[in-house]
């Protein structure tokens, strides 16, 4: 059950807000559209439900055209951030809702229902009030509910995004679980959207960054994190350190920077809009006087602990760098010099023509 998004175009008061999206979802797959808030993510999967109606552009599903098919005809699930449950109906009513609305038999609702509580582990639950539920279980039993009908894709717009950090890094774990297997069991694609990139990364089996409308980058959950295409993609990544560069060799590759010649092991990108990435675990202290490639010197500007490691920020002429080291490494204070060796396998080119 393939999905194919082709050129798709949308915008509202003359302020376009999809310019031109396309992608493709492989039948049991799961991508996540990620994306800061603004960036179309959430029209695009409005346009895919039938919610919202997309100005040019079209989309298929089994090579069929969802324009043509009126929406309660879809057979799409929907889990939404804020669940959208019956608080006057317990569990086991909540999920049987739609098989009610379809005028399943009694015995099938049942046995439908038992059947995906246990696949989102709440069996027993069927008798609960939805009061009496964590917001854990209660996105468990929204999820529950959009699988009942076995749908043939599934859409889920922030379905974690209500809950607090500690559940929402148990739950995505439990969730890709989940999705996999009903992909699976009952061959459903599904589409998820999320502003976060943990929680991308732990669900998806294809990431689409997308920026102001467009897709920035489209690759499985690794390749995006070690190889982010343009400068936008590393730093919603969290990667800061972006330099122009002037390439001097292609083989080795060797640029040039406003704080140094590097050698780098990486392709040459468009030289016009070559921009260095130096990825945030790229240093390594060294002593005073190395003569090594690829070291820099500077004074620490910051140090901040963050659990699993420290992040020092270090002024490099009139740049700010900002590096993350094990919290066993020790860091010189504020204003001390340090000097640094830059890992040519953490380094690479990227392309944009601007990094502002």
């Amino acid at each position: 059950m393939k999905l194919q998004i082709e050129a798709i175009e949308k915008a509202f008061d003359g302020t376009p807000v999809l310019r031109g999206v396309s992608l493709t979802v492989l039948s049991g797959e799961v991508l996540v559209l990620l994306g800061p808030s603004g960036c179309g993510k959430t029209t695009l999967l409005r346009i895919i439900a039938g919610l919202e109606t997309a100005d040019n552009g079209r989309i298929l599903f089994n090579n069929a055209l969802l324009s043509e098919q009126p929406v309660h005809k879809r057979n799409f699930g929907f889990v939404f951030q804020d669940y959208a449950l019956f608080p006057h109906k317990n569990v086991a009513q909540n999920v049987a809702f739609g098989l009610r609305m379809q005028k399943w038999e009694v015995g099938r609702i049942t046995a439908r229902v038992s059947e995906m509580l246990a696949l989102v582990g709440l069996a027993g639950f069927e008798k609960r009030t939805i009061h009496e539920l964590s917001g854990g279980e209660q996105q468990r039993v929204a999820l529950a509910r959009s699988l009942a009908s076995s749908p043939r894709l599934l859409l889920l717009d922030e379905p974690l995004g209500a809950l607090d950090r500690a559940l929402r890094e148990r739950l995505m774990l439990e969730l890709r679980v989940i999705l996999k297997r009903v992909g699976e069991m009952m061959g459903i694609t599904a589409v998820y959207v999320t502003h976060d990139q943990a929680e991308a990364f732990a669900i998806a089996d294809q990431v689409a960054v997308m920026n102001e409308g467009r897709v920035e980058q489209h690759n499985p959950p690794d390749l995006v994190y070690r190889h982010p295409r343009t400068p936008f993609v590393a730093r919603f990544l969290g990667m800061e350190n972006l330099l122009p560069v002037t390439v001097l060799a292609s083989n080795p590759v060797v640029v040039q920077t406003a704080i140094g010649v590097f050698r780098l092991k990486t392709a040459v990108v468009d030289q016009k809009t070559a921009v260095l990435l130096i990825r945030p675990e790229a240093a390594q202290i060294m002593d005073e006087g190395g003569t090594d490639a690829n070291m820099i010197s500077g004074r620490v500007h910051s140090l901040s602990f963050r659990g699993r490691y420290q992040q020092v920020t270090v002024q490099v002429e009139e740049l700010l760098l900002r590096f993350e080291m094990d919290t066993a490494v020790v860091i010189p204070s504020a204003n001390s010099p340090i000097h640094l060796h830059l890992n040519p396998d953490r380094m690479q080119l990227v392309s944009g023509a601007s990094i502002s």
